[in-house]
């Protein structure tokens, strides 16, 4: 970490200490914008987080100072990217205590990382009626590429429903492993739509038991509490840079090593090879294999400082901090008149993400309202339309929570929901 890193400093390493929030926002330039001169209230953190200055600074200094590809130059500037990549790579093993650095695959974000594995492992392990399993709270993207998978080699698809207490129907998960044939488990670690935070350690090991590879998409949990892959045993984990203070373009899937050995390139071309002749090729191992071409470089290098920015605040005092702020959120949202708010009640198994709908005002209309008072948040059906059918509704309003929102952007956010009901007199 250079100088900013020391200059804009204003964590806390010490889990004891008090956490500052505003010492913390003070990192982030965007967050002293005005609009419609307020003060800029960001509370759409599960699409994309904000970049604080020492990120921001990181990538600039590989262009002013070292900018050149990795892997490929003898001469000094050239080591001193690969150095600066490769430490990057060091950093997120360690984040999420993958054993080896070479388990860590830089990818364009989890939507690729997902692919990926559907692509290299599936289409070597799964076969002619046997099965994948997803739910029905997934992202598009941990549905899409299992659709086209199991159209593909004539395999099914068995789903796991949600409750109404908007948790995994255990039942349904525990009857398709029993059934068979259930070759891999696709689970989201927190639900983008109701903040459930689901029990993948525990389901994880039951489905092991049957002989089933697991792949998690971790977008929504890596950035806000601590992912011990090791300790979850899982075998495929995605997640994205751009929602953990890192920038877009850049993310992560992680897989036990002996796994990707077998696995085949996802694409082809330079870095990947170990050697090229007319009519046949050998590739490279793993993690290299699965980067073709000249990968994000910046990207990475970035995402490595953000890594050592959460690292320092601690993924522990992140979750800390965001449950007691959703709490204060669930608290004051549920007061206002004929709100609906999705997910399970207020729990450790909740993370900071709050979808509701006012009555009968369009989600849409909801956050144009929330917009016109400074307040940041998403609408529509957060790209998990088979939940969207299993809740009987189109869309909700989101807002979703980070480690520099306060509560003041709270008391915002309702106090403007209350100006959205007086507006469409409900």
């Amino acid at each position: 970490m250079g100088d900013s890193m020391q200059r804009h400093a204003t964590v806390y390493s010490n889990a004891k200490a008090s956490y500052d929030v505003e010492g913390i926002r003070a990192d982030f330039p965007i967050l002293g914008r005005l609009m419609n001169r307020k003060p800029l209230a960001y509370l759409d953190n599960a699409a994309t987080s904000q970049k604080p200055v020492q990120v921001i600074e990181s990538i600039d200094r590989y262009y002013n100072e070292y900018n050149a590809n990795v892997y490929r130059g003898v001469y000094r500037i050239s080591e001193e990217a690969t150095l600066a990549y490769e430490n990057a790579r060091k950093k997120i093993a360690q984040l999420i205590n993958a054993k080896y650095p070479s388990e860590i695959i830089f990818v364009r974000g989890t939507t690729e990382a997902i692919n990926l594995v559907a692509h290299s492992w599936g289409r070597q392990n799964i076969g002619l009626g046997e099965s994948i399993m997803i739910t029905e709270m997934e992202h598009h993207s941990n549905i899409v590429p299992w659709q086209l998978l199991a159209r593909e080699k004539t395999a099914q698809l068995k789903y796991v429903g949600v409750t109404d207490d908007a948790r995994l129907d255990q039942e349904d998960f525990h009857r398709h492993l029993d059934n068979r044939g259930v070759r891999l488990f696709a689970v989201t670690h927190v639900s983008n739509v109701l903040g459930t935070i689901n029990p993948i350690r525990e389901m994880i090991r039951e489905a092991h038991s049957h002989n089933c590879r697991v792949v998690v998409d971790a977008a929504q949990s890596v950035p806000h509490m601590p992912v011990d892959v090791q300790d979850l045993d899982c075998d495929f984990l995605a997640f994205s840079g751009h929602k953990m203070c890192g920038p877009t373009g850049i993310g992560v899937l992680y897989g036990k090593r002996e796994l990707l050995e077998k696995m085949e390139p996802y694409q082809s071309g330079g870095e990947m090879i170990r050697e090229v002749h007319l009519y046949e090729s050998t590739y490279k191992d793993p993690p290299f294999r699965f980067e073709a071409g000249t990968t994000d470089i910046a990207g990475a290098i970035g995402l490595g400082t953000a890594v050592d920015y959460l690292s320092k605040i601690g993924f522990r005092n992140v979750r800390s901090h965001e449950r007691e702020l959703t709490s204060y959120a669930l608290d004051k949202l549920q007061r206002i008149k004929q709100i609906r708010i999705f997910g399970p009640e207020e729990s450790p198994m909740r993370a900071g993400v709050i979808s509701f709908n006012l009555a009968d005002v369009h989600a849409h209309d909801m956050a144009s309202l929330l917009d016109e008072d400074g307040v940041a948040v998403r609408s529509g059906h957060h790209c998990a339309q088979p939940l969207m059918e299993r809740l009987g509704i189109e869309s909700t309003t989101r807002a979703s929570l980070y480690l520099y929102n306060t509560e003041a952007e709270i008391d915002r956010l309702v106090e403007s929901i209350g100006r959205a009901g007086r507006v469409f007199k409900i």
